[in-house]
């Protein structure tokens, strides 16, 4: 992406797109660093987490490459740019200037099996195609991996939206409660000291509602004692 935004300032040839340990992966994202300093983007690439490998923090860092990227480009992606083919380009360039002896010696044996096989250099031509077709598939596998972790992440921050809303709502409700429990008329009542010994009960006790009970049923014990004196009256 910073390579379709920003042509030439990525030097591809130093990127290793087969990387797997996280010496490698770190020297990926030093290149990227670099990139950050020539352009002058001030955001910091938190590498110890993303070499880790966890799905959120890579997501979140993709996500904010592809804002970046967007604000660059308008949110269309170049007609031009072919991404398979800018990759194989680096990975070739890289290949070339890293082991020039390999490569020659790796033209030589294919080329002799092109011979061995049908003299046409058939061979040659199919490891050439499924080269790019590999690098077009590693690509869009990434692109459907990309989705996929877009998808789970719209959906945690939905749920997480939810219970959010479903918080707040409770906690509105139970501080309309204790404001009403608090006026001056209905402070001392014994219903809203049942309420309030529930509300301001601390951590440590499992539940206040037994208190609670406890008062509301001594209140209703003697309400009925009184009613009960009033009728024999």
């Amino acid at each position: 992406m910073m390579d379709m935004a920003h042509p030439g300032v990525v030097p591809m040839h130093k990127v290793n797109f087969d990387a797997k340990t996280e010496y490698d992966m770190i020297q990926n994202y030093k290149i990227l660093q670099e990139v950050f300093n020539k352009l002058k983007i001030t955001k910091h690439i938190e590498v110890n987490k993303l070499v880790k490998g966890r799905p959120l923090d890579n997501l979140e860092f993709l996500q904010w490459l592809k804002r970046y990227c967007d604000s660059i480009n308008g949110g269309t992606m170049k007609e031009n740019y072919n991404p398979a083919e800018r990759r194989n380009k680096g990975g070739k360039e890289r290949n070339s200037k890293g082991s020039q002896k390999n490569f020659k010696s790796l033209q030589t044996n294919n080329s002799l099996n092109s011979v061995s096989t049908d003299g046409t250099g058939s061979n040659k031509i199919s490891v050439t195609k499924q080269g790019k077709l590999g690098g077009i598939a590693t690509v869009a596998n990434s692109s459907v991996e990309i989705q996929e972790l877009t998808g789970e992440l719209t959906d945690l921050k939905l749920s997480v939206d939810l219970l959010e809303k479903e918080r707040d709502f409770y906690f509105a409700k139970l501080r309309d409660i204790e404001i009403l429990s608090q006026t001056p008329e209905l402070e001392n009542f014994p219903m809203s000291m049942a309420i309030k010994k529930i509300l301001y009960a601390g951590e440590e006790k499992e539940s206040a509602l037994a208190e609670a009970q406890e008062i509301v049923a001594q209140i209703i014990k003697v309400e009925k004692t009184e009613y009960s004196d009033d009728d024999d009256c």
